[in-house]
């Protein structure tokens, strides 16, 4: 990574009707906008926006709303992977963008396939990373409804508490333990986002996303553009799902990124940053 990197701003982006907070770097360089998972936060990118700032992008990652320091409206019906997309699709035009480079993790990268499909021309490129076409087998519908109705009754906190009881979380991965153990602090952060996030988005995207999502894959078939297809090599709910996507997208390329879960960035940094940094390098012409 460059070894000096522009300095990362947070600010507030009014949409209609709510507003994003986000973290930037880069004005004036080339579009590239970091969408983040269920219950996550803009700052799971903030370690390599500076570093891609540096490499000529103009980087901007929200807190997509109920997550984070964006905002929440108080109803579930305020909330689905549809919503995304709108509130996606108008922070480009806020932002003036006509064409970006995407990428998108988890649930993102859900939120990414419905962008790329419908509105392909707003897009020169994607990462999906560690996502699915479809709800993941391995995540439980019934213990997504279990968690939305705990949740509904007994809020966000009750949940965390008895997340943490448990110990067959299907996203724990060796990974993941060894980055809790040896990264002061990392355990506190994914406490702070899931305390962060809203209990009506919680209820309403556990559903969705485990449940009544259709699946994608017949579809990702029409994309044109070039897409990098990333997963962590212990990522077990989304390993099969990334080499589907990867050999129905024509101009698809996988790389499975050794000792990481579900969020390489954190859990294998320089691997994630080599497979990201010569895939934006590659499709960066497209942009000039």
């Amino acid at each position: 990574m460059p070894d000096e990197a522009p300095t990362v701003q947070e600010r507030d982006i009014r949409l209609e009707p709510v507003r994003l907070s986000v973290l930037e770097a880069g004005e004036g360089g080339l579009p590239l906008l970091l969408l983040h998972g269920f219950t996550g936060a803009k700052e799971d990118f903030a370690d390599f926006i500076g570093p891609l700032a540096a490499d000529g992008w103009h980087v901007v990652a929200p807190d997509h709303r109920g997550h984070g320091t964006s905002d929440s409206p108080p109803d579930e019906a305020d909330y689905s992977i549809d919503i995304f997309v709108a509130d996606v699709l108008a922070l480009l035009d806020i932002l003036g963008w006509d064409r970006c480079v995407l990428l998108g993790h988890s649930m993102g990268g859900m939120i990414a396939q419905r962008l790329v499909l419908r509105h392909p021309d707003r897009f020169v490129a994607v990462v999906l990373m560690d996502t699915h076409h479809r709800a993941p087998a391995a995540l439980d519908p019934a213990m997504a409804q279990a968690a939305a109705h705990i949740v509904r009754e007994r809020g966000i906190a009750e949940l965390a508490r008895l997340q943490a009881e448990r110990a067959d979380d299907a996203l724990s991965t060796p990974a993941h333990r060894r980055l809790i153990a040896e990264r002061p602090g990392y355990a506190e952060f994914g406490d702070r986002k899931l305390l962060g996030a809203s209990p009506a988005m919680y209820a309403s995207l556990a559903i969705e996303i485990t449940a009544t999502q259709t699946d994608q894959l017949p579809a990702l078939a029409t994309i044109e553009i070039p897409v990098l297809v990333l997963v962590g090599e212990l990522d077990r709910p989304f390993v099969a799902a990334s080499h589907r996507m990867a050999t129905t997208i024509p101009d698809a390329r996988r790389v499975e990124i050794p000792d990481a879960g579900h969020s390489p960035q954190f859990e294998n940094p320089e691997a994630w940053w080599e497979a990201v940094h010569d895939f934006l390098d590659e499709v960066r012409p497209r942009l000039a």
